[in-house]
C-alpha cells in the first residue's frame, strides 16, 4: 500500500521531502510531479528498485531511464560532454527536455543502453523535484509514467494511487501537472536528433 504526500507545488514541505527520501533511501519507488508529467523515480544504485521499475513500466534494457540532476554540473558527472554538447544543454536546461548523452564510468554498466552505452538525462524546472534532489544529494533515475499500452502519461495523483497502490511505496500529490512527456533529443551524435517532440520546444535544436 502507497503512502500519498500532499506537497506544495512551490514551497515544499521539507518534513515531507525528507520522508520523501527515506523511502527511496529504503529502496522505493515514487511518484512524482515534473515540469512535464508525472514521473516514476528510484535509488539509481538500488538494482532492485530499477527493474521493479522498468517491470511497472514494461520496457527492456534498451529503454532509456533517465538521470534527474540537480543543475548542469550535475549532468557533466554522469554525462560526457563537449563544449558545444554544453552551450545546447545550459540553452534548454532547467525545463523539459531529455537528453541522450553518452555515460561515463559514473553511470552503473547496467543503467545505460546495453550497445550504445548512452543514458538519459535532465533538470526539471519543478520545486518538489528540486527539492527532493537536494535532500538526496545526487540523482534519482526516474521515467515518464506512462502505463503499458497508453500514449499519454498518467497526471493525477488520486488516479496514480488507484492503479499503481500496490507497486508504489509512495505518491507525492504536488497538484496536476502538464499531459505532455518530455521532448527527448539524441545529443550523443555529431547533430542533435530530436526522438521524441514533447512538451519543450524543438526550435533549438533544428
Amino acid at each position: 500500500m502507497s503512502q500519498f504526500f500532499q506537497i506544495h507545488p512551490d514551497n515544499p514541505q521539507a518534513r515531507l521531502i525528507k520522508q520523501a527520501r527515506q523511502i527511496i533511501d529504503s529502496g522505493g519507488i515514487v511518484a512524482l510531479p515534473t515540469d512535464s508529467s508525472y514521473a516514476l523515480v528510484c535509488h539509481l544504485d538500488d538494482k532492485n528498485a530499477v527493474e521493479r521499475l522498468r517491470r511497472i513500466r514494461d520496457v527492456d534494457d534498451k529503454h532509456h531511464l533517465t538521470l534527474l540532476c540537480r543543475d548542469l554540473s550535475e549532468i557533466a558527472v554522469y554525462a560526457k560532454v563537449d563544449n558545444r554538447q554544453f552551450r545546447l544543454l545550459k540553452a534548454a536546461t532547467p525545463g523539459p527536455y531529455t537528453f541522450i548523452l553518452e555515460a561515463t564510468k559514473e553511470v552503473p554498466r547496467r543503467l545505460s543502453h546495453p550497445s550504445r552505452k548512452t543514458i538519459g538525462l535532465r533538470v526539471p524546472e519543478h520545486a518538489i523535484a528540486l527539492a527532493l534532489l537536494a535532500e538526496l544529494g545526487q540523482p534519482l533515475l526516474g521515467t515518464t509514467l506512462i502505463m503499458p499500452g497508453e500514449e499519454l502519461p498518467l497526471n493525477d495523483a488520486e488516479q496514480i494511487r488507484d492503479i499503481l497502490e500496490k507497486q508504489l511505496e509512495l505518491v507525492i500529490d504536488g497538484g496536476s501537472c502538464s499531459m505532455e512527456p518530455t521532448t527527448v533529443v539524441d545529443l550523443s551524435g555529431d547533430e542533435p536528433v530530436v526522438l521524441r517532440q514533447g512538451r519543450g520546444d524543438v526550435a533549438l535544436f533544428l
